[in-house]
């Protein structure tokens, strides 16, 4: 399985890393369509870390240097099931701003929207799954889980180990009391 996971990161990531890129070199070409999402993510911006810049062309920027970091994250296996959840956080703005295809009056661009919105969708949905991957291992609720009953366990075994000592230590007392000298 190792084989076919690897391979399916590396094409999950691909749009990621490619569009990251391209992004990134020109956010002025997706400014317009981002700034209704911009505007309303700049004030929580701005209330958080004041300092930050909260113009649309970075943030465009910003999204961008995320993507194709977790893609490449992603793509390599380093850090993969937080590097998808990234991913996954970063595609609800793009996909929203990107394309609403229920603003469109168009039919050929309100089908072209929806169609890019549904592969987007089909992404998000991979990178879901890419998410909760923990690649044949057992999970962190079932080590955590099998980690407290091990726990116990160990608790109630020390526990019937004491009191067998101490029901020797009190044979052996009373054993004593009867022996003459």
């Amino acid at each position: 399985m190792k084989p076919v996971r690897s391979l399916a990161r590396v094409m999950l990531s691909g749009i990621f890393v490619i569009s990251g890129v391209r992004n990134f070199q020109h956010p002025e070409r997706l400014a317009p369509a981002a700034q209704p999402i911009t505007n309303r993510v700049a004030p929580l911006i701005s209330n958080v870390a004041p300092k930050l810049p909260t113009d649309t062309t970075t943030l465009v920027r910003a999204n961008s240097a995320v993507q194709l970091a977790a893609g490449f994250m992603l793509a390599t296996g380093r850090f993969a099931r937080p590097a998808a959840l990234v991913l996954a956080g970063t595609l609800v703005p793009v996909t929203i701003a990107g394309h609403p295809f229920w603003k469109n009056d168009d039919p050929a661009t309100r089908n072209n929207n929806q169609v890019h919105f549904l592969k987007n969708l089909g992404l998000f949905g991979g990178l879901l799954l890419a998410a909760a991957d923990t690649e044949g291992k057992p999970g962190l609720r079932w080590r955590a889980g099998h980690r407290i009953g091990h726990s116990r366990r160990s608790v109630t075994r020390a526990v019937r180990t004491a009191r067998r000592e101490a029901r020797i230590a009190a044979l052996s007392a009373s054993t004593a009391r009867r022996l003459p000298g």
